[in-house]
């Protein structure tokens, strides 16, 4: 029955977004076209930014969209998942569900974005001539343990964020300091020597660090890497849950 729910609420996340437009459901397949556009030909024809190293008029916009698409999709399921119990507050008190299922509709709904925008973006480097080679099977698994990441760390703020509302909003803010302490517009070979030690203690910088090695270098990404994050994603995971347990009623009461 838990399950039935989530993917009826992922149905409705397309079908009430979009109600009433022409298009209906199709903008779910325009809004990636548009931002591919915009970052894969503003930032690299327009603007001529370049990659270092690289003498490829697009390279930097195939790098940008590498390190954006996911952490568009993991940012968008913390940030979301965090705010889902007060959002669903009439659904929880009407029907029989575990509060823990509610987030899986988001993660769902994030993953058709992913998947279509990550098409699009695939089907460009193949137009480009961009190589696309063994590694790419490693998406799939990279994706899976980043979106664990986000649904176990999007879980345990959403827990607390019932009793503290201003936790959206800080939320919000850290996800941008965030993002910009990870290496998705600029590389880390600018920065200075001394910084460059520190994103290893970034657990975003591992898992894009991967997608770049993957789509833009075509290299092997680091394991010791992927262990990490995979290691913290189920720990965040166990976390959330455990608290999740202890503070159920207490939840379901105070909203």
């Amino acid at each position: 029955m838990n399950f039935r729910l989530v993917i009826e609420f992922t149905k409705r996340e397309f079908t009430e977004r979009y109600a009433g437009s022409v298009l209906g459901v199709l903008w779910t397949f325009v809004w990636p076209l548009v931002n591919i556009f915009i970052y894969f030909v503003i930032f690299s024809k327009v603007m001529g930014a370049r990659l270092p190293g690289s003498s490829s008029t697009f390279s930097y916009g195939i790098y940008l969209i590498a390190g954006i698409v996911p952490w568009t999709a993991f940012s968008n399921t913390v940030s979301r998942s965090a705010t889902v119990f007060l959002e669903k507050k009439g659904i929880i008190s009407g029907i029989k569900i575990s509060l823990a299922y509610l987030p899986f509709y988001i993660v769902l709904s994030e993953t058709v974005i992913f998947l279509i925008t990550f098409f699009v973006y695939v089907m460009l480097l193949v137009f480009k001539g961009h190589p696309i080679h063994g590694q790419f099977v490693l998406i799939p698994f990279l994706y899976l343990v980043q979106q664990i990441f986000a649904y176990g760390l999007g879980l345990f703020i959403g827990v607390f964020n019932v009793f503290i509302r201003d936790l959206k909003e800080v939320t919000n803010i850290l996800l941008q300091i965030w993002f910009w302490f990870t290496p998705i517009v600029y590389v880390v070979d600018i920065l200075p020597d001394f910084t460059k030690k520190w994103f290893q203690y970034n657990p975003a910088y591992l898992f894009i660090k991967a997608y770049q090695d993957i789509l833009v270098f075509g290299v092997s990404p680091n394991y010791h890497s992927l262990i990490t994050i995979t290691i913290i994603g189920h720990g965040f995971l166990a976390l959330s849950y455990v608290c999740y347990k202890k503070l159920e009623k207490d939840i379901r009461d105070f909203i």
